[in-house]
Parts: structure tokens; C-alpha cells; sequence
């Protein structure tokens, strides 16, 4: 029986999954001359559908392979989730900066889109989990989705009051809820096996 995935957990992978776009935004609003609501939806927007749209591709990639690694699955999700929370807590502990500071008043759509991608690849590898789980999928994308919306829109507004700082720890708790939903995940599954 396949560990099923609560209202709860799906919230979290959401926000998880939208910390690193958060952080993104922060650097992204830090960079921007007094960046309007207006600027701040339209980069959520952007980010918000790239990251609804790639765990469904994950989920589907995933769904083929379901089948044939059944009796595995809940290490798989395990380690997805535990490496993916290991590399968020990395990339948030690490200092980088970016190379061009310079202040603009709005980012194009490519170089939104280009970022928005960049840090949704961890919610494809989700999605690939998802497929091993049972979790609707659209409920879960549309959550992920939402909150993305959500954390870019907020980060692009505080991010010039916050600098990059704020975005990086936000970063490191969302790959530590990672980790945690792995552990729980495979806790769920050792326990219903005994």
C-alpha cells in the first residue's frame, strides 16, 4: 500500500517547493527600483504557473516508471525529498551574490521565466515522487502553483527592504521540510509494513 500524502504534507511540500523561488524574488525585488504590486504579480504569476506545470511533468515522467519500482517506492521518495532538501539547505547556507546589482525598474519576461525554471526543477523531482505516492496530482500543482504566486509576489515587495538574507534562510527551512516529509513518508510505509 502506497503511503498517502495528507492536506497537511501537501501544504508543506508547497511551501517548500516555493522557498526557493522566494528567495529568488527577494534578490530579484532587491535588484529593482522600487518595484510596484503590479511588477511583484507579474513575476508571481510567472513563477507560480512554471512551478504548477513542472510536477505535473514529473508526475507523468514518474507514472511510467510507478510499476516497476512498487515495492521501493517509499525509498525513492525518501531519498528524492532528502537530497533535494540537502541541496536547498546548501544553496540557502551558501553566500553568493550576484554578479549584477544594478537597480532596474522591471525584469523581462524571459529572464522571469528563465529564473522561474531554474528553481522549479525540484518540483519535477517532486512530481516524479508524487507518481509513487497517492496524491492527486492536480490538487497538488495548483497548491504548489498557488503558493509560489503567493511567496514570489511577497518577495519581490519586501525583497529591497531585506536584501537576499531573508530569502536564503527561507531556503534552508523549506529543504529541511523536505527532509522531514521524506522521513515521514518512509516512517508511514516501515510502520504499515510490521
Amino acid at each position: 500500500m502506497a503511503p498517502n500524502l495528507n492536506a497537511l504534507s501537501t501544504l508543506l511540500i508547497a511551501f517548500a517547493m516555493s522557498t526557493d523561488a522566494f528567495a529568488a524574488a527577494v534578490s530579484k525585488g532587491a535588484s529593482l527600483t522600487r518595484p510596484t504590486l503590479s511588477e511583484a504579480l507579474r513575476t508571481g504569476v510567472i513563477f507560480g504557473v512554471i512551478e504548477a506545470l513542472t510536477p505535473i511533468i514529473g508526475w507523468a515522467l514518474g507514472s511510467v516508471a510507478a510499476p516497476y519500482v512498487k515495492a521501493s517506492d517509499h525509498w525513492i521518495a525518501f531519498v528524492v525529498l532528502g537530497v533535494l532538501g540537502l541541496r536547498m539547505i546548501y544553496n540557502g547556507l551558501r553566500d553568493e551574490q550576484d554578479e549584477d546589482t544594478r537597480p532596474r525598474m522591471r525584469h523581462s519576461f524571459w529572464l522571469l521565466a528563465a529564473t522561474g525554471l531554474a528553481t522549479s526543477i525540484d518540483a519535477m523531482a517532486v512530481g516524479v515522487t508524487l507518481a509513487f505516492i497517492d496524491s492527486n496530482i492536480l490538487i497538488t500543482a495548483l497548491v504548489i502553483g498557488a503558493a509560489t504566486l503567493l511567496m514570489v509576489t511577497l518577495g519581490v515587495m519586501v525583497g529591497r527592504i531585506l536584501g537576499a538574507a531573508l530569502g536564503r534562510r527561507a531556503e534552508v527551512l523549506g529543504g529541511a521540510a523536505l527532509i522531514c516529509i521524506g522521513s515521514l513518508i518512509l516512517y508511514e510505509h516501515l510502520t504499515l509494513a510490521v
